[in-house]
C-alpha cells in the first residue's frame, strides 16, 4: 500500500506540472491568440501529453520487461487519445451545455481525465513490483 501511495504522489507531481502546461497553453492560445477553446484544448492537451509520457515513464511507472518502448508509447498514445476525447467532451459539455467558463471547466475535465490516466496507465503500462 505504501508503494501505491508513493506512486500516486509521484503521479500527482507529474500531473500538476502537466496541468500547468495544459492550462497555461489553453489560456494563452484562447486569450492571446483568439483560438477557439476546443482547438486550444486539443493543442494544449497534446503538448502536456508529451511531457507526461516522458516524466511518467521515467519517474512514476516501472517499464514492463518484454514490452518494447515502441509498444509502450503506442499504448500510451491510445490511452491519451481516449483521455483527449474525454477532456474535449467535458470541455464542450461544461461550456456549451452548462455555460461554465472554459478555464473553470478545464479544472473539472482535468480531474476526470487524471483518474482515467492513472488507472489505465497502471493497468496497461506499469510493471509494478515485477519490474524491480
Amino acid at each position: 500500500m505504501q508503494k501505491l501511495l508513493a506512486q500516486i504522489a509521484k503521479f500527482g507531481v507529474v500531473g500538476v506540472i502537466a496541468f500547468l502546461i495544459d492550462y497555461g497553453l489553453l489560456a494563452l492560445l484562447t486569450e492571446a491568440f483568439g483560438v477557439n477553446y476546443l482547438v486550444s484544448a486539443t493543442i494544449s492537451f497534446t503538448a502536456s501529453v508529451v511531457f507526461n509520457y516522458v516524466a511518467s515513464m521515467r519517474y512514476v511507472f516501472t517499464h514492463k520487461e518484454g514490452m518494447s518502448r515502441r509498444r509502450e508509447f503506442i499504448i500510451f498514445v491510445v490511452l491519451s487519445v481516449i483521455g483527449l476525447i474525454i477532456n474535449n467532451a467535458c470541455m464542450w459539455a461544461g461550456v456549451e451545455l452548462l455555460h461554465i467558463h472554459y478555464l473553470i471547466t478545464k479544472i473539472g475535465a482535468t480531474a476526470i481525465v487524471m483518474v482515467w490516466n492513472f488507472v489505465t496507465r497502471k493497468k496497461f503500462l506499469d510493471a509494478g513490483d515485477e519490474g524491480k
